[in-house]
């Protein structure tokens, strides 16, 4: 082969394999396309959500082509106090905490250690037999339930198809069915053991037949159980010697070391339509410090607490196919598996192994491309990653019950309309 050729042949190699080993570094907007000058509307629309007290405060960060161009912090982590939010404070990521589950249970499956539709009884034997709730009696809690034509998989865990509903924020009736059984929403229940609550979980009846329907519910706290399973390691354990330590995340915790906690923002209520801090309780009785707790509940659907540029590591794992700083943890075909629409003919939202997805089916509702993933969490803290455009974008707030949901989707809009080329 010409001398020249091999040149030519042995850089587009060295760019590729840089590429794939992408590490967040900061940079210059304008370095990776992004406009300065447009980037200032971000500014404008959260700052303007600060000054009417629409929001307490926010971290913002935007990474292209694998460099931090854009990292913000508005407004006030404690209003009462007026201390300014900071770039590193740690929020509470809720339902953020899904996706990072999903990957610790597809990092097990690439070990062989189960099959996505394996039953849930082959590991946790209180999943055998499952039945479906027909009638509820709402004077005492009380239910009747049929025998289900199936039973529980891995995969219905992943999608959110098994039937498992919410405890706190799911339908009437099982609010008040997991409420008499114990079962937690998830966070805050320092006391409680994992293990304990999924196996009670088991013997509880189905919203619906497994693989029917798309109920978001406790499918990704099961998970975490599983995963102690597979492992023989504590859920925590697992997620900081597998996950977290080789990505570099070390302010993602489900109970903050003592010297994070006061990088903790406050828990703020935007009930009728005024932040108040929460300091007694919050939803389903949970206290608003539980990351500051010494606490032994993992709550793998909604337990973490973190930063946003740790979880752009995250992110940036998925964009890099399964690989970031020179370590791999997925390979890039599990990567476009998790990617895939697993439920094209259940729900109108198309859902991948533990994210929300950009298709066909709805790439007219965005201006995101087509494969783009993304979820958020309970207390206004959303996210993105965007393939075709390498582009992650977070912005995290602090307060719950809120009119100003809508900030995740006016930041995506107004990061995008900053794109150059």
């Amino acid at each position: 082969m010409n001398r020249k050729y091999v040149l030519v042949f042995t850089l587009m190699m060295v760019m590729m394999v840089a590429e794939a080993q992408q590490v967040l570094t900061p940079a210059k907007p304008e370095s990776v396309g992004l406009s300065p000058e447009r980037l200032k509307r971000i500014d404008n629309m959260v700052n303007g959500l600060v000054e009417s007290k629409g929001i307490p405060g926010a971290v913002v960060i935007i990474v292209r082509n694998g460099k931090i161009a854009y990292h913000q912090a508005y407004g006030y982590s404690d209003m009462e106090n007026q201390v300014p939010m900071q770039k590193d404070n740690i929020f509470r990521i809720a339902s953020q905490t899904k996706a990072i589950t999903s990957l610790a249970v597809m990092m097990l499956w690439e070990e062989g250690k189960f099959q996505l539709d394996d039953p849930v009884s082959k590991y946790i034997p209180e999943f055998k037999n499952p039945k479906v709730l027909k009638a509820f009696n709402p004077a005492d809690s009380s239910y009747f339930a049929e025998p289900a034509n199936k039973e529980v998989t891995i995969r219905h865990l992943l999608t959110h198809t098994s039937g498992i509903d919410y405890a706190a924020i799911g339908s009437t009736e099982f609010k008040a069915i997991y409420a008499k059984a114990g079962v937690p929403s998830g966070i805050g229940n320092d006391n409680d053991v994992l293990a304990d609550k999924i196996k009670i979980l088991g013997t509880l009846p189905l919203k619906h037949l497994p693989g029917e329907r798309y109920t978001y519910g406790l499918n990704t706290d099961v998970l975490g159980y599983l995963v102690e399973i597979w492992s023989g390691m504590p859920f925590d354990q697992f997620l900081k010697r597998r996950i977290f330590d080789p990505l570099s995340m070390k302010d993602t915790w489900f109970y903050l070391p003592v010297e994070r906690q006061n990088r903790l923002v406050p828990l703020y209520s935007g009930r009728d339509g005024k932040l108040t801090k929460q300091v007694a309780t919050a939803y389903d009785n949970v206290n608003p410090d539980y990351p500051k707790l010494n606490g032994k509940y993992f709550s793998g659907g909604a337990g973490l607490s973190s930063t946003v540029e740790d979880y752009a590591r995250f992110l940036q794992l998925f964009l890099n196919n399964g690989q970031y700083n020179n370590v791999r943890l997925l390979s890039r075909k599990t990567v476009e598996l998790m990617l895939t629409n697993q439920i094209p003919n259940i729900a109108a939202s198309p859902f991948g192994l533990g994210f929300g997805l950009e298709t066909t089916s709805n790439d007219y509702i965005s201006v995101v491309s087509l494969g783009t993933f993304s979820w958020g969490g309970a207390f206004n803290t959303h996210y993105w990653a965007d393939p075709k455009e390498k582009i992650i974008g977070m912005i995290f707030t602090n307060i719950y019950e809120t009119a100003n949901w809508s900030i995740g989707d006016k930041f995506k809009v107004l990061t995008y309309q900053a794109v150059n080329d």
